[in-house]
């Protein structure tokens, strides 16, 4: 299949195109033709991905009287990698293709075949096919990964041959030097994940926040991955934002604090997205650190793929940190009454979730496109995002009904009653039907708009997005029913 082809056939087209048009998402870059797996949010964008961070944050650190939140450096003393083992072994087996000059992930493409096996029916070779790849990759043994991805006639998207390179490791880091002096001595990486700030900090954090264990530490932050293939829109990027808790633990009750987790997260977030879009995916194979994990995943329209992880990751990185700096990283527990067992590394529960895959999830579900009836009586394609008012980018839109009569003053009084507690905004250009649409398209779930009435009795027209049903009421009335309406309180409550 060509690229053009490709790109014709994907699930995400309506999404990236819709996210362009209306201001959420840019191609970084794009006058200088962009940069691969990096993008801009635009107006609309940003203030949806901050209503979805600030609410994690409030559902973190605000519902949960013992979780604190910190916002680490991006650059770390060099050890802290080192301690954690991404030095090492943060890695992804790579294959190239001599024709095309592509590099891709041989674990992804084996992934996508075994995904074609699947979508034809045939269940038990796709579920082999995974066996046998992650039995390869247990043993390391590239030559007999390449081997398998010649074998099942897997041919390379853009030239299509197999005509392909040896598999080799390629370190997923990005590194700098930090100094006048550019060598290894100074060299120092952008932080491929967040958590690590939040374990070099565990007794900054817990002594001057006083928290007993059990308690968490959340963060939401930049991170940085050289992923050699950019597919799927924002779901993987190479910049890219985190949103994680980490909650320390007496040994011995990790798995009691991941159950805990494992079902406050998937309520957050069936509190915001369809709960049969959902579903848990359990790690048969753990991490050497790990003694439980699961996934969270989410029906992009390209298929059930990662959104949120959990993960009970025993006292690894603590005890990791603790060699490599030669440092205690202990915590005092008063409550234990035996003398001898007061002092331990705690163990650690990590929740995580992109805020770039949530954001994705959260535009993807709100697109909706249906048929409607215009005032003609002809069948008109209708589209707009069904966003939760708590999270969409603008709450109000304020028009007056012309621009004459006394209307725009009007209409600027009722805008400047809003727009000290809601985002609102204000348009008093084009006819009223042209700015419901416009703002249907943005995700905007209250328009008001100001006509002679108004003048009259002080009453205004509130129209409703989904239903676009409306309501004659006065500003106070409206007011309050928006501002109920759109208040984290609505999502909050469910949890």
């Amino acid at each position: 299949m060509s690229k053009k082809t490709q790109e014709e056939h994907n699930p995400l087209k309506p999404i990236i195109a819709h996210a362009k048009e209306y201001g959420f998402v840019f191609p970084s870059s794009e006058i200088y033709e962009g940069l691969q797996a990096v993008y801009d949010y635009g107006q609309n964008g940003v203030a949806l991905k901050n209503n979805l961070k600030q609410l994690w944050w409030a559902a973190m650190t605000q519902w949960h009287e013992n979780v604190v939140g910190i916002d680490a450096a991006i650059f770390m003393h060099p050890t802290v990698w080192k301690a954690s083992g991404h030095v090492d072994s943060f890695n992804d087996p790579m294959i190239d293709n001599r024709d095309s000059k592509k590099r891709y992930r041989a674990d992804n493409l084996i992934e996508d075949k075994a995904a074609q096996y699947e979508k034809a029916g045939d269940t038990q070779k796709s579920a082999a096919l995974l066996t046998q790849m992650a039995a390869l990759l247990e043993a390391e043994n590239f030559e007999g990964l390449r081997q398998l991805i010649i074998d099942e006639g897997i041919v390379c998207p853009i030239s299509g041959t197999a005509n392909w390179t040896e598999v080799r490791q390629f370190n997923l880091m990005f590194s700098t030097e930090m100094g006048s002096v550019a060598d290894d001595s100074n060299r120092v990486y952008l932080r491929p994940e967040t958590a690590q700030g939040i374990f070099v900090n565990f007794l900054n954090v817990q002594k001057t926040s006083r928290q007993q264990v059990p308690f968490g530490i959340a963060q939401i932050g930049k991170a940085f991955r050289n992923e050699i293939v950019a597919r799927q829109f924002i779901f993987r990027m190479r910049e890219f934002e985190q949103m994680e808790m980490q909650y320390f633990v007496k040994p011995g009750t990790e798995l009691e604090a991941y159950e805990y987790w494992k079902e406050k997260r998937m309520r957050f977030l069936q509190a915001i997205l369809p709960a049969e879009k959902l579903r848990f995916k359990i790690h048969e194979k753990l991490a050497h650190y790990a003694n439980a994990a699961v996934d969270i995943e989410f029906e992009f329209p390209f298929g059930f793929k990662e959104l949120e992880g959990i993960h009970s990751r025993t006292d690894f990185d603590l005890s990791s940190h603790q060699t490599f700096a030669r440092t205690k990283l202990q915590y005092f527990d008063e409550q234990e009454p035996d003398k001898d067992k007061r002092h331990y590394v705690p163990y650690v529960v990590e929740t995580s979730i992109g805020a770039d895959r949530l954001f994705l999830a959260v535009l993807s579900n709100a697109l909706t496109i249906s048929q409607g009836v215009d005032a003609k009586g002809e069948t008109k394609e209708r589209i707009f995002l069904k966003l939760h008012p708590a999270i969409a980018p603008t709450k109000v839109a304020i028009f007056p009904l012309t621009r004459k009569d006394g209307l725009p003053e009007k209409a600027r009084e009722v805008f400047d009653e809003f727009r000290y507690d809601l985002s609102t905004v204000y348009e008093d250009r084009g006819a009223i039907g042209k700015n419901y649409t416009r703002q249907d398209l943005v995700g905007t779930p209250f328009c008001l708009t100001i006509d002679h009435q108004t003048l009259e009795d002080g009453t205004i027209t509130l129209r409703h997005r989904d239903s676009t049903e409306q309501e004659r009421l006065s500003v106070a009335e409206a007011k309050a029913k928006i501002l109920a309406a759109t208040s984290f309180k609505t999502i909050l409550a469910q949890l």
